[in-house]
């Protein structure tokens, strides 16, 4: 997902890391972990919070992100060095694994909406006729009354 704001959060799809618990890598704890992990909840808590600011989402596919080059678009499975080293075989571009991925999934995620791809974030929710604010009460404000008896008027 892609917010178009300057130096926003970018965010993987959750796919990727439950595909990889389902083809068995990682350890049998790691595993346990991911698969406890509600994804579904993560992409509704991130439509949420983009919906609240008028932020619009954009869903971009991971696959191959972190064997692209970001710098000159070169795809091979050992420009993974390590788990966190990037080394592309074709220009010697390094990077951080992760946030080479990120790089590509930020041009990948800019070129679907340059394109005109819709956000995915719902529109906010209307607001009910007469809900508002509810009117708090300061201290100073409050009733004074003897512990263990009901404000009065209530």
């Amino acid at each position: 997902m892609w917010w178009p704001r300057q130096n926003a959060p970018v965010a993987e799809s959750p796919s990727k890391t439950s595909q990889a618990s389902a083809n068995g890598h990682g350890s049998a704890s790691q595993r346990a972990t991911r698969s406890s992990w509600a994804f579904a909840q993560l992409g509704q808590f991130i439509a949420y919070k983009a919906r609240r600011v008028g932020v619009p989402v954009v869903h971009v596919d991971p696959a191959y992100t972190s064997q692209t080059c970001a710098e000159c678009g070169h795809i091979d499975k050992a420009n993974r060095v390590r788990q966190a080293q990037f080394a592309c075989r074709s220009c010697g571009f390094v990077d951080h694994a992760d946030r080479n991925s990120s790089r590509n999934i930020r041009a990948r995620a800019r070129q679907l909406w340059r394109r005109g791809a819709p956000s995915t974030a719902p529109p906010p929710p209307q607001p009910r006729p007469g809900a508002g604010r509810k009117l708090s009460i300061t201290a100073s404000d409050a009733p004074l009354c003897k512990p263990g008896t009901s404000v009065p008027g209530r």
